[in-house]
C-alpha cells in the first residue's frame, strides 16, 4: 500500500496544474507546500477562495462553470466597480458567487485522514469530510459553508441597483477576510498537530517523569548507615532482654575460666612440692 501511495503522489505532483490560473494560489502556497513535504500527505486540488461573476445561458436550470462565461474572478477582495464592469458584459443570467477555501488531500492511512479532518473542523471548516475509494485512495476534503450565491441579471438585464451591488461587494469582502483568518488558523493547527504526532511516534518521555522519584532506588550503604544499624540492633536487644542474657552468660564464662585457672595453679604447685 505504501508503494502504491508513493506512486500516486509522484504522478499527481508531476502533473500540470489544471486550474484556470495554472498555479497554486498565493494565500495557500505555504499550506500546500507543508502538506506535500510530508510523506503521509499530498494535495490533489486547492483554491484559496474567490469572488466570481459568471454569465450563464438564459433559461438554464443552474450555473455550470464549464458551460458559462467568466465575467470576473478574484482571489482577493474586490470593488463594486469590478462587479459593475463585469455585469456590463453580461448577455445571459449573471450570478455573483463567493467560494471559500477548499482543499483536497490524499492521505496514506486512515489515521492520517482523521488527523487532517480533525484539524479542519477545529479551524472552522465545518463542511469537511473524508472518503475512501475502491482503489484504496483516502481523500480528506477541507470545506467551509460561508459561501455566497446571488443572481444579478437575467438575459443581460440588470435586476438590482448599484446600491445593492455595493452591499454585495462588502459582504463578499467580509467573507474573504473571514476565509483568510480560517486559512491561517488551519495552518497553525496543522503545524501543531503534526508536531504532536511526531512526538508521540518518538515516544518522548513526559517532562514530569524526569523529576526525581519520590521513592528513589536503594543506594550504597554508607559507614553512618552501618553504625546506625548496629546501634538499633543493640537497643532492640536491650528492649527485649537479650542483652541482659548475654551479660549473664559472659559473667558465667569468666567465673568458670577463673576456677579453671585456680585449679591449674593448685595442681602445679602440688606436683612440684611447693605446697
Amino acid at each position: 500500500m505504501d508503494k502504491t501511495f508513493n506512486q500516486w503522489k509522484r504522478q499527481c505532483l508531476k502533473k500540470m496544474d489544471q486550474s484556470k490560473k495554472g498555479s497554486v494560489d498565493q494565500d495557500i502556497e505555504h499550506v500546500v507546500s507543508l502538506l506535500n513535504s510530508r510523506e503521509e500527505f499530498f494535495t490533489t486540488s486547492s483554491c484559496s477562495g474567490r469572488t466570481i461573476l459568471i454569465d450563464g445561458a438564459p433559461g438554464s436550470s443552474g450555473v455550470q462553470k464549464q458551460n458559462c462565461t467568466w465575467l470576473f474572478v478574484s482571489h482577493q477582495k474586490c470593488t463594486s466597480e469590478d462587479l459593475m464592469s463585469g455585469l456590463e458584459k453580461s448577455s445571459g443570467d449573471a450570478v455573483l458567487k463567493f467560494e471559500p477555501f477548499v482543499l483536497h488531500v490524499q492521505c496514506r492511512r486512515l489515521e492520517d485522514a482523521q488527523l487532517m479532518h480533525s484539524v479542519a473542523i477545529n479551524s472552522g471548516f465545518r463542511n469537511s469530510g473524508l472518503t475512501v475509494g475502491k482503489a484504496g485512495k483516502i481523500i480528506t476534503a477541507v470545506r467551509s459553508t460561508h459561501g455566497l450565491e446571488v443572481p444579478l441579471s437575467h438575459e443581460g438585464k440588470l435586476l438590482v441597483g448599484h446600491e445593492y451591488v455595493n452591499f454585495l461587494t462588502q459582504t463578499a469582502n467580509q467573507k474573504m477576510e473571514e476565509n483568510l483568518r480560517r486559512i491561517h488558523r488551519f495552518y497553525q493547527n496543522l503545524q501543531s498537530a503534526l508536531i504532536t504526532e511526531k512526538l508521540q511516534k518518538l515516544q518522548l518521555p513526559d517532562p514530569s517523569d524526569s523529576q526525581e522519584p519520590q521513592h528513589p532506588p536503594d543506594r550504597l550503604e554508607t559507614e553512618k548507615d552501618k553504625k546506625d544499624k548496629t546501634t538499633q540492633y543493640w537497643l532492640s536487644c536491650y528492649n527485649n532482654g537479650t542483652i541482659i542474657n548475654i551479660f549473664i552468660l559472659h559473667f558465667a564464662l569468666i567465673v568458670v575460666m577463673y576456677k579453671i585457672i585456680l585449679i591449674l595453679h593448685f595442681n602445679y604447685y602440688t606436683s612440684s612440692g611447693k605446697i
